[in-house]
């Protein structure tokens, strides 16, 4: 039976900060992006903030007004955060080779072939805890189980700096009676239909009839009655195996809200150049797949993939594509917040020509991306943009290619 940790840094961003300033650890903190363009959208907090009631998607005058007006706020400093996260991941390598980022501050750690050696899933897991707290300065909560959803889920039970195990003994006790909506992957969206038929636990997913949930659901319903059930099989990486690029994206959380088409398609292409570009760097040829991400402002999120008419690594191709996702899927219920773009199903090795390609334009065009690629290596991914960029001069100013990473599920995972 395998033996499978997930472990998630507390409060990860404000806590860092809290490391760096530690007269300010008592106090309640937020880290928040520009304050100026998005009056202070809180990004992460400290459990001293969080114990007032400030969530993560609040802006600042309501995180302060929550916390009667005392809130030290901090501007996010993600390449802190990225070093921060990569001396932690030392550690977990000293158990494991096996080991899956979820996120800046997560990973799943598969310590199967360690336990022999270091002990129980439980021992090595609070071997990693006390490392983490002693060497780093952070706490962390860590979920041991025999698959990567319930150790998801034993991360999240108990907060700050603990250990929980899942069993095969005890999880119907431990995973059974929570909300539905605990389990991940099982979203707002997921989450109303669910409840539509009477499914409020996971308890109750997992006891309910396959068909119902594929009926309502689609192959999602079978997936998430596998994960409530325990039986999840999917593995956890190997440090090589992670590497192996699955997908490309980018996303943004743009300064202000998008009001309508205009302004989305404006995002779109912004986002587009940088996918293409990176998929060229990585030395990709084409891609086959497309999926659009999006968030409105009331942090509520929609996403869609589709399949481009040819496989392409060209920006125009994935943002037209884009696009029409966007307007088949997006309700304009509320403004749109962020918006986020990758591309998948890449073709290896060598490319079968397509019929109908004009192949004199492919190559126009490919040695086009190749100049610009050059240009942008030796003055900076901004010396050339798309002239729709104009239109909002704030825009032109991102690096977005070299500072916007799309994680996959990373743009939908609640505050916590």
């Amino acid at each position: 039976m395998r033996t499978i940790l997930h472990s998630d840094l507390n409060n990860f961003y404000a806590s860092v900060e809290c490391l760096k300033n530690p007269e300010i650890k008592d106090k309640p903190v937020v880290v928040v992006g520009n304050k100026e363009d998005r009056h202070g959208i809180v990004l992460a907090k400290n459990i001293t903030a969080k114990n007032f009631g400030v969530k993560t998607g609040d802006v600042y005058w309501e995180a302060k007004q929550k916390c009667g007006g005392e809130l030290v706020e901090i501007q996010a400093d993600f390449s802190t955060y990225l070093n921060v996260s990569k001396e932690v991941r030392k550690i977990y390598e000293d158990y494991s080779e096996r080991i899956e980022a979820y996120g800046i501050d997560e990973c799943w750690i598969d310590v199967t072939a360690g336990v022999n050696h270091f002990g129980g899933g439980k021992e090595i897991a609070e071997s990693i805890r006390e490392r983490i707290k002693n060497e780093i300065g952070l706490t962390v909560s860590i979920g041991v189980s025999w698959n990567k959803i319930f150790a998801k889920l034993g991360s999240d039970m108990k907060k700050p700096d603990a250990v929980t195990e899942i069993t095969k003994e005890n999880y119907r006790e431990k995973v059974w009676a929570l909300p539905v909506e605990d389990l991940l992957y099982v979203g707002s969206s997921t989450k109303r239909r669910l409840n539509g038929i009477g499914i409020k636990t996971i308890g109750q997913l997992a006891q309910t009839n396959v068909k119902i949930l594929t009926d309502l659901l689609g192959k999602w319903g079978s997936y998430i009655h596998t994960f409530a059930n325990g039986k999840d099989e999917s593995p956890v990486l190997s440090v090589n195996e992670e590497s192996s690029i699955k997908s490309i994206g980018n996303s943004l959380t743009v300064y202000r809200d998008l009001k309508n088409e205009e302004d989305v398609e404006m995002v779109i292409w912004l986002l587009s150049d940088s996918v293409a570009s990176r998929m060229r760097e990585a030395g990709l040829n084409r891609a086959r797949t497309v999926r659009i991400y999006i968030r409105d402002n009331k942090l509520f999120g929609f996403q869609k993939q589709g399949k481009l008419l040819r496989p392409t690594n060209d920006m125009k191709e994935i943002a037209k594509l884009s696009f029409r996702l966007f307007k088949e899927i997006y309700p304009w219920k509320e403004y749109v917040r962020g918006l986020g773009i990758s591309v998948t199903d890449f073709i290896t090795g060598d490319e079968q020509l397509d019929f109908f390609a004009d192949i004199a334009e492919d190559e126009k065009q490919k040695r086009l991306n190749g100049a610009i690629d050059n240009l942008r290596k030796k003055y900076g991914n901004n010396i050339i943009q798309s002239a729709v960029l104009l239109k909002d001069p704030k825009l032109s100013d991102l690096d977005i290619k070299g500072e916007h990473v799309i994680h996959p599920y990373s743009f939908f995972k609640s505050d916590k």
